[in-house]
């Protein structure tokens, strides 16, 4: 029997996971408590998605479980054991702007929940592989002070600079703002890099950029690209906060991401840490978000501006993913940002509709 646990189960990476080793005749054990709803409200909720995991996998069992509670994952871990092949920890609280209103959630379910699952991993089953969800908050606000020129819909970075094609894992994490949320997540980053080297077991850190997809239950604080459709849709107000909207963001499908986790748990690697997003291949402004979604949908959307844009946010990010098709050549990228949004226009229209 081989078992893969899922925490964040019935979210938009947790879900994926579930149905992509469900689908190679894994048993998934999920984990998940539908925070998401107490973090960002009602439209929020997972409960659908989770409802729907259930329904078409009979390989499938979830857990109604918080990642902080030791004794509830122990009982998890010690009654599979050695018959768990990977953890893939998507459970989080993921908004930057969210952590600020109660920074000691934000940092117990990130950093101590992370903690939780990894003493558990060591202690029930070292030789599986443990893959962790971070983020390109990590390193802050530096990205904002590479030399950017601003075009007519976005900034941008010359062509002839180092990192144009993506920023790389050499970018420092220090000596920035990270936003709460950001610092929460580093700690968890660097306890998922310290068992892997310390305790020299097979664990990865991907920090992702924008990770999106129809699974999203995206809100007003976290899944910009869900919630800016489902407002074109609408006809609800979508607020943009600085830059003049044309702040730059690289997006990775929740499939394609899943996808490179697959890669890394076939050929696993000590401590590795990966950037991840949509690099040159998907990637898009907000003003450019925005006329994809109108062109899509068919309705235009009602948007407001404010000049103060969100502390800490990027104004630019595209993620290079050259060291890992490095380590794994025959990983690629299945969708643009334009497969992207009509795959989000087509679940969302039913929804909302």
């Amino acid at each position: 029997m081989s078992v893969i646990i899922v925490t964040g189960s019935a979210g938009l990476i947790g879900s994926e996971a579930v149905r992509f080793f469900c689908k190679k005749h894994y048993d998934v054990i999920g984990i998940d408590n539908n925070l998401r709803k107490t973090f960002f409200g009602e439209d929020a909720c997972t409960e659908w998605n989770r409802k729907q995991l259930e329904q078409e996998y009979p390989n499938y069992r979830h857990n109604n479980i918080d990642i902080r509670d030791n004794e509830a994952i122990a009982r998890i871990f010690k009654k599979h054991g050695e018959h768990i092949n990977l953890i893939i920890h998507t459970a989080a609280q993921p908004s930057h702007d969210w952590a600020a209103s109660d920074p000691i959630m934000d940092f117990t379910v990130n950093a101590n929940g992370t903690l939780v699952l990894l003493e558990n991993f060591r202690q029930h089953c070292p030789e599986a592989v443990f893959i962790f969800t971070s983020t390109n908050k990590v390193y802050g606000d530096l990205p904002n002070s590479l030399p950017l020129v601003e075009l007519d819909t976005r900034y941008e970075l010359d062509n002839k600079h180092t990192w144009y094609d993506g920023i790389d894992e050499t970018m420092s994490i220090d000596q920035s703002m990270h936003s709460l949320f950001g610092a929460s997540k580093v700690a968890a980053d660097v306890l998922v890099q310290e068992y892997g080297r310390y305790f020299k077991l097979k664990t990865a850190v991907f920090r992702g950029g924008c990770l999106t997809g129809p699974a999203h239950s995206g809100t007003k604080l976290h899944g910009f690209l869900s919630y800016l459709m489902r407002c074109c849709i609408s006809g609800k107000k979508y607020c943009i906060y600085g830059y003049k909207g044309k702040q730059v963001r690289d997006n990775i499908h929740s499939y394609d991401l899943v996808n490179a986790f697959y890669h890394f748990y076939q050929k696993p690697r000590v401590g590795e840490v990966y950037n991840m997003g949509g690099s040159r291949f998907s990637n898009c402004s907000m003003l450019e978000a925005i006329h994809l979604c109108e062109e899509i949908s068919g309705e235009k959307l009602e948007f407001e501006y404010v000049e103060q844009n969100r502390a800490g946010d990027h104004i630019w990010w595209i993620s290079s993913v050259s060291k890992f098709k490095k380590h794994y050549p025959d990983w690629n990228f299945e969708y643009d940002i334009k497969k992207i949004l009509q795959e989000i226009y087509d679940v969302q229209k039913t929804l909302i509709k």
